[in-house]
């Protein structure tokens, strides 16, 4: 006697599907509540795993997360292989997530995650710069001209509507050229003057909120640029030897990572930490413990913050689950049977 099985259906959704459903200010809810239920010990979420890949410059991480009181449940594996665009044409970062119901284990959806990491680590640097940054910025500096510069800037004005001024750098300048173009016809309501500048300290200087999002693994901003009240969002340091910030800003600000574990072992505080320039004293708290309350943010204008982002699992996930509810109500996406 056979038993019979009821049908587990799979929706698969591609990275263009994807991008019409998320929208940013939705997306920086999630985050929001990704840090918040972090921050008060309601997420299962196991470090992420790296495969390393030497011979091709690359790498492979495996990201699981389930945010117990709502019932949501995710997979999600990315690359990074900084030699892609170069070589073969293609992204350095890519990604897929799987969405699973925590009641049965059956895979909900199977989705393209590029857009969703892109947006949910700009999310990030808008959710912690609610919290760190001064209120009311005008002035905000991005150190690197990828793709990721691009959510950070959609996040950080959906976050706060407007900036007087915008500097941009990157050490190839046609790239900072053709993103300061992209921003002045995107953004000409929003900002008053985006500027392509020479070097890194001029995106750093009397700026109110600098975004890094490089692969450098030294320091490009140094200690005597910063003025007090600028807050930092390091968004490039994802994996271990990267590093993009002087030491010595980190001693004296107020340090706020995402993850002991992950920022320990691969955040922009891993370098420092492995040769004794930073103890774990020094790192002030986690952005879901200022999120949900349990330890300050900003406490006045003159202090500096920076903020270390390496990436949760449970901002994967919630968003992910955004853009699945949204393909749901709209009917977007193809029903597969994957399992048997």
């Amino acid at each position: 006697m056979t038993t019979q099985h009821a049908s587990v259906r799979t929706l698969i959704l591609t990275g263009k599907q994807v991008k019409k459903l998320l929208d940013m200010k939705d997306v920086l809810g999630a985050v929001e509540n990704a840090f918040k239920h972090k921050g008060l010990g309601k997420v299962q979420m196991p470090p992420k795993v790296y495969l390393f890949y030497q011979k091709f410059n690359g790498d492979l991480r495996t990201m699981p997360s389930y945010v117990e009181d709502m019932d949501v449940s995710a997979v999600k594996i990315v690359n990074v292989h900084p030699d892609n665009p170069k070589t073969h044409g293609m992204r350095t970062v890519m990604a897929v997530l799987v969405l699973v119901s925590p009641h049965t284990g059956q895979p909900l959806a199977f989705m393209d995650a590029t857009h969703i990491t892109d947006m949910r680590t700009g999310g990030a640097s808008a959710i912690a710069s609610k919290f760190l940054a001064r209120p009311a910025p005008k002035v905000l500096g991005i150190i690197g001209a990828g793709n990721q510069a691009r959510t950070q800037m959609l996040a950080l004005i959906t976050q706060f509507g407007h900036f007087d001024e915008v500097r941009v750098y990157d050490m190839f300048p046609e790239k900072t050229k053709s993103l300061v173009r992209e921003f002045r016809r995107h953004y000409k309501e929003q900002i008053g003057k985006v500027k392509a500048v020479s070097e890194a300290k001029a995106a750093v200087v009397d700026s109110d909120i600098v975004v890094t999002c490089t692969s450098s693994r030294q320091p490009i901003v140094h200690d005597e640029w910063v003025k007090p009240g600028t807050h930092f969002n390091c968004i490039g340091a994802d994996a271990p030897g990267k590093q993009e910030m002087d030491p010595k800003i980190l001693k004296r600000a107020f340090l706020v990572i995402d993850d002991w574990e992950q920022a320990s072992h691969s955040g922009e505080i891993n370098v420092p930490l492995s040769k004794n320039e930073l103890t774990k004293e020094d790192v002030d708290a986690e952005i879901g413990q200022v999120v949900a309350g349990l330890k300050p943010g900003r406490k006045d204008d003159q202090e500096i913050t920076v903020f270390c982002s390496t990436g949760l699992a449970v901002q994967d996930c919630l968003t992910a689950k955004l853009a699945y509810d949204a393909a749901i109500q709209q009917k977007i996406g193809r029903s597969v049977q994957i399992v048997l």
